[in-house]
């Protein structure tokens, strides 16, 4: 009979991708959050998985072999205090993947604050592309795959490596459990001020991370980060190259916009791209990407080839809407430098066109207000800002209007946002929507309004 896991957090990206990989595994799997909701709960279901609403101990009544508890979880939820009272077997969702998947694979993991999912996108699209058949757990939906997980065929595994924490009883970051081969550091800020007090805090467990390669693996990091120096000062016993480095990786723009670059290393041309994506953080994103797929033995030219076919994941620049020449843009960012370089990209493509950036700040951090000071810099590509004053903030957005560089405006309610945007958009508008939430589906509800806007035309 087959062991029976139960995941507590189930339909979040990285807890519903430990879902996926475990049922393949051939584990009965059953899971419960206190949101049961799309795509993730559809996903699930699709896969045999079964799902239940809320935290009850009741939902454990049939006494699953091991309980893996998501890091959402705390002490006092109900079915938290029933696992420990009752001596049930638990874990993270980190060390299941290690204990039953990593250990036996070479992991190629891709952390830093920014960047971490579409690159692990990328990379796990290389090597299905150059027929490696990678597994690969990502914290997004790759649009090749459509799916955000999968065990793979193959000793490849690629991991997006995040650095919160594991879970109430194992404070470490998550990535301290994937042991890479080879390891991409994207950048180094400062972010989840819920959990790190200071940027020294988060440079500490990055080195935690780089402890773990072994000599013969691969650490990749870009040359001018200083932060990504800092800790690799700190002690590195493993083989580096670097992005942006002229005895290292770079890249030539063709185009303004990032649609279309050329690829080198150790000065030598290796490649071209000409792609769907925009955006010198893309392009940045991209050479990571080839030069850890190098690694794992993908020709460079190969891996270029491969990005010329690859669909950005969901929620990263993706059109959702064309309401007679008024785009609709949903994106992840939410943290002032990725606020910053994807408007700077939507401007460099668009050129004159008017770009509406509307943001709901909702990470812990932006709900702490650690980032008030750079926010409205970060907004500075835009023609009209508009902010949502949600009540958990602990500080007020409509201070930063008067310091937007463009028009601004600052509203409490959803609705009331959706009035103002859309009575505010023309033709040949670009809306780009800025959430790592569901800002209370605000997208669907704009579109909406802009579609009944033009039949009252």
């Amino acid at each position: 009979m087959a062991q029976h896991i139960h995941i507590l957090g189930v339909c979040g990206t990285f807890m519903g991708g430990i879902a996926a990989i475990a049922k393949q595994l051939g584990f009965r799997v059953s899971g419960c959050d206190a949101n049961v909701y799309p795509p993730m709960s559809d996903q699930l279901q699709q896969l045999g998985i079964e799902l239940k609403q809320g935290y009850h101990i009741e939902h454990l009544a049939d006494e699953p072999d091991m309980v893996i508890i998501g890091n959402a979880m705390s002490r006092g939820n109900p079915m938290v205090e029933y696992v420990l009272e009752r001596n049930i077997a638990y874990t993270s969702g980190p060390q299941w993947l290690l204990d039953n998947v990593l250990k036996d694979r070479w992991v190629l993991a891709v952390s830093g604050t920014h960047g971490k999912t579409t690159t692990s996108s990328m990379l796990a699209w290389i090597l299905d592309y150059a027929k490696l058949a990678p597994g690969f757990l990502i914290g997004g939906v790759p649009q090749n795959f459509g799916q955000s997980a999968r065990l793979g065929d193959s000793p490849f595994f690629v991991i997006e490596a995040d650095e919160y924490d594991t879970a109430f009883f194992d404070k470490r970051s998550k990535f301290v459990h994937y042991r890479p081969r080879t390891l991409v550091i994207n950048n180094v800020e400062f972010d989840h001020a819920d959990i790190f007090n200071n940027i020294d805090d988060i440079k500490r467990q990055f080195h935690h991370l780089i402890r773990m390669v072994p000599s013969n693996g691969l650490i990749l990091t870009p040359e001018d980060d200083c932060a990504v120096r800092q800790t690799l000062e700190m002690g590195c016993w493993t083989n580096t190259e670097f992005n942006h480095c002229a005895t290292g990786w770079q890249a030539k723009k063709l185009e303004q916009d990032g649609s279309d670059f050329e690829v080198y290393f150790n000065g030598i041309k290796q490649g071209r791209v000409q792609w769907q994506l925009i955006g010198d953080f893309n392009i940045d994103n991209a050479t990571m990407a080839i030069a850890a797929a190098r690694h794992a033995g993908v020709p460079t030219q190969v891996a270029c080839q491969a990005l010329q076919s690859f669909v950005n994941t969901k929620r990263r620049q993706e059109l959702l809407a064309d309401i007679d020449g008024i785009r609709v843009y949903d994106d992840f960012a939410h943290h002032p430098t990725a606020i910053r370089k994807n408007l700077d990209a939507f401007r460099q493509k668009v050129g004159t066109e008017r770009i509406l950036a509307v943001l709901e700040p909702r990470s812990n951090t932006m709900k702490s207000g650690v980032h008030r000071d750079t926010l409205a810099a970060s907004l500075d590509a835009a023609d009209l800002v508009f902010l949502y004053q949600d009540e958990q903030l602990q500080w007020s957005v409509a201070d930063l209007v008067n310091e937007c560089k463009g028009e601004a405006y600052c509203q409490h309610s959803i609705d009331d946002l959706v009035d103002v945007v859309s009575r505010q958009a023309r033709a040949f508008d670009h809306i780009v929507v800025m959430s790592n939430g569901g800002f209370g589906s605000f997208h669907s509800k704009l579109i909406d309004k802009l579609k009944l806007l033009k039949q009252e035309v």
